[in-house]
């Protein structure tokens, strides 16, 4: 598809059961999780879309959820239990932004709720979870379900499909993603556990998690480092990079894993490798993964002077991003552009002196703003106007199975092979039994019963 005609293609699909009354009704959404990301995202959503409010704001940290109310007016509801936002007629859809390890139960309520669902990566936890929501989703009749993968509302993806689709770059059987950040020496630095801080429904918050005494490391930013709350750095960053592969790609479900690491060198209370590297098989091309937390310079250094890079703070790194290699060139893409770089000549020994074939990649490159902004008007325009979510629940819930399956990999030590249409593994209970958890009473129910 032409890049051009990109948004203009998605504004016009139909599917008028979604809409809420007309171009100009007001959408009311509940926040549930106040925090950093919850907000910068609603701010987006509010500042993109017209006649757009969050008139609801939930969060166990009481200051959360005040200074979220302050920040967008002053005249919205505030909540600990999202549950309480949910029984209001007229929120209209709910925007999910808490720590993972509470993605499901209230993406599942707000369905059964029968509201619209936009809910932040990863979809969820677990495999087990993500299955528990796209039948949720599936249920809501009518309704929109988006998952928070901003890739999908960035053009310049579309872009490198096609060159791939037309043979512009040809013969792409190998996929590499990396995620580098220097964490060292600590990571996260041993930290003793506290009283509960005044306003914080703590239980609440661990939620169907095992319990753990308070701690402020298991907390606002740092829950991803620990294996209850969070899948770490693969979970965290390498999701948006498994979609973007999947959609470009055009497919989901790899049948190999296998994965190998250690927790090398950085201290503290982390419980995740700080060396990782996943291989997928995928019917014809392999995805190599990569997380490192002891370097921050990235697999791929800086190519094109210039060039805005997603998180790139020193002068020659490239901390994360994706390179498709074809036998005619390269492609390295991130989050802001990409760079098309082509391969040089091609080696001719004395039993191959064939030119190859067809025109010649040129290099060049794009960049483009930060998606999250074209993502919101996407969910709203999926309300409004009936377009088709870009990443519906199960896109949603495909790729970040990918990273739940590397950890997975991890866990057990050997090669795993995936029934991606089953999700199950074939003949290993040991890793079935990983796919999943049982919730801590009272939420046992929601997505494992």
């Amino acid at each position: 598809m032409e890049r051009r005609n990109f948004l203009k293609a998605a504004a016009l699909t139909a599917a008028s059961s979604r809409r809420v009354a007309g171009a100009n009704e007001r959408v009311r959404i509940a926040l549930i999780g106040a925090g950093g990301r919850g907000k910068s995202v609603a701010r987006q959503i509010v500042e993109g879309s017209v006649n757009v409010e969050y008139a609801a704001f939930c969060d166990l940290l009481d200051s959360q959820a005040e200074q979220a109310k302050e920040e967008f007016g002053g005249t919205a509801a505030t909540y600990r239990d999202f549950r309480d936002a949910l029984d209001l007629k007229e929120i209209d859809a709910v925007h999910i932004a808490t720590p993972d390890h509470w993605h499901a139960i209230p993406a599942v309520t707000a369905c059964q709720a029968g509201k619209h669902v936009y809910c932040e990566k990863p979809l969820t936890h677990n495999i087990v979870e993500g299955q528990a929501v796209v039948r949720a989703a599936r249920e809501n009749k009518g309704k929109v379900f988006l998952t928070g993968m901003q890739h999908r509302s960035q053009p310049h993806f579309m872009d490198i499909a096609r060159m791939i689709n037309d043979g512009e770059l040809r013969d792409v059987h190998f996929v590499r993603i990396w995620n580098y950040v220097n964490t060292m020496p600590y990571g996260i630095p041993d930290t003793p556990n506290e009283p509960v801080p005044e306003g914080l429904d703590w239980d609440m918050y661990m939620g169907p998690a095992p319990y753990r005494p308070y701690n402020p490391r298991l907390h606002l930013r740092s829950y991803r480092y620990f294996k209850d709350l969070a899948g770490g750095m693969i979970t965290d960053f390498g999701i948006h990079r498994f979609d973007t592969v999947h959609q470009i790609m055009d497919t989901d479900k790899p049948f190999a894993i296998a994965a190998a690491g250690g927790r090398f060198a950085v201290g503290g209370m982390g419980e995740h490798p700080d060396v990782l590297q996943v291989s997928y098989e995928y019917p014809g091309f392999v995805v190599s993964y990569e997380t490192l937390s002891v370097n921050g310079f990235g697999a791929v250094g800086r190519l094109t002077p210039g060039m805005n890079l997603h998180g790139a703070r020193g002068e020659e790194n490239r901390p994360n991003g994706m390179a498709f290699y074809g036998s005619n060139g390269t492609v390295v893409a991130d989050r802001l552009g990409y760079e098309v770089l082509p391969a040089g000549p091609k080696r001719i020994n004395e039993y191959d002196r064939t030119p190859p074939a067809g025109p010649k990649l040129q290099r060049s490159h794009e960049n483009n703003p930060e998606p999250t902004l074209l993502h919101g008007r996407h969910f709203i325009r999926c309300i409004r106007e009936g377009e088709k979510p870009r990443c519906d629940a199960l896109v949603g819930h495909r790729s970040s199975a990918v990273a739940h399956l590397g950890n997975i990999a991890y866990a057990v030590g050997r090669k795993l092979r995936w029934d991606g249409e089953k999700e199950r593994f074939d003949s290993d209970p040991e890793a079935d039994k990983l796919l999943g958890r049982k919730a801590r009473p009272p939420w046992d129910s929601i997505t494992t019963g």
